[in-house]
């Protein structure tokens, strides 16, 4: 089975205008997916390109779209007998919405610390932004969680004098910005917070839990992350979350910046801890943010985000 046929099977048995999510997640549990002649890394992705490409470039394709964002596929042959109206559309996109932010940004946090330590090799601190003791500086001033990266944990003392001697960077600091969701709507002043905020560190990333897969949406992320170095990462909350593009490596540290930020307490706690750790060549992780093991982390649902 094709990407594309796999698409129409979906659509005819459901009846109904599909996001290429909503298509891709319905395959899944039937096990369509399993039919498909494809061995790529990203089948999802594959199959939201080629569905959007066909409706869009291709006048005999089966498929047609809706105007709403997110867009929403369906089959020409079904039209007639689909209620297609704008309001018809709002109102099924408003139920799911309301589905998926039913958790705080905040709840988010634990997730992020987990693949940070697991996969990251990174000690994370979040950012009280309440606790800042100026305001002046604007809105966008701290990033939501900070890390460090201690690359001597595995060094024998040898290489790690070796490495002091000759000025090798031992340590790394890494900076997140996290959000529910990343679309079309937020993109753009959701990058910038990040590049506002998190351009100090050795690598920067922008961290949600859920990230649109329509291709111009992605294009525009992957041309934003290469030519701002800023690293995007998909905190899968319920299997493993990935670096979908990855952070450039700053070899300098702004120092003027992180001296500002130390008008938060708890980053100039952060960097006292970090400065200690390196001194004791020890990494106190009771000092950083607790990572819970993850079949201890159900999300706790918020009926008021």
């Amino acid at each position: 089975m094709t990407f594309l046929e796999l698409a129409e099977r979906v659509l005819r048995e459901q009846k109904r205008p599909l996001t290429a999510n909503e298509i891709w997640t319905l395959a899944t549990e039937t096990g369509y997916d399993k039919q498909l002649n494809s061995e790529g890394k990203t089948p999802f992705l594959t199959l939201s390109a080629q569905i959007y490409v066909n409706a869009k470039d291709n006048p005999k394709s089966p498929f047609a779209q809706t105007n709403s964002r997110p867009k929403k596929f369906y089959l020409k042959s079904q039209a007639s007998q689909l209620d297609l109206s704008d309001t018809a559309i709002a109102k099924e996109s408003t139920v799911v919405k309301k589905k998926r932010f039913d958790y705080l940004e905040k709840d988010l946090h634990s997730y992020l610390t987990f693949y940070a330590y697991s996969r990251l090799r990174c000690y994370t601190k979040t950012i009280n932004h309440s606790h800042s003791t100026k305001k002046e500086f604007g809105e966008w001033v701290h990033p939501d969680i900070v890390g460090c990266r201690f690359l001597f944990e595995d060094w024998k003392q040898e290489v790690y004098e070796l490495s002091s001697s000759i000025g090798n960077i031992s340590t790394q600091l890494l900076s997140f910005e996290l959000k529910r969701e990343l679309s079309s709507g937020n993109l753009r002043e959701s990058f910038f917070q990040t590049v506002s905020n998190s351009s100090w560190a050795n690598e920067s990333y922008l961290v949600a839990a859920e990230i649109s897969e329509e291709p111009d949406f992605r294009d525009e992320l992957s041309r934003l992350s290469t030519s701002f170095g800023i690293g995007v990462i998909k905190l899968n909350l319920e299997s493993s979350s990935e670096v979908i593009y990855p952070a450039k490596y700053r070899e300098a540290l702004d120092w003027e910046t992180i001296n500002k930020l130390t008008m938060n307490p708890d980053f100039k706690e952060f960097i006292s801890n970090v400065k200690n750790d390196i001194t004791s060549r020890k990494p106190h992780r009771k000092e950083y943010d607790q990572v819970q093991d993850l079949e201890t982390l159900p999300l706790k649902r918020k009926t008021s985000a």
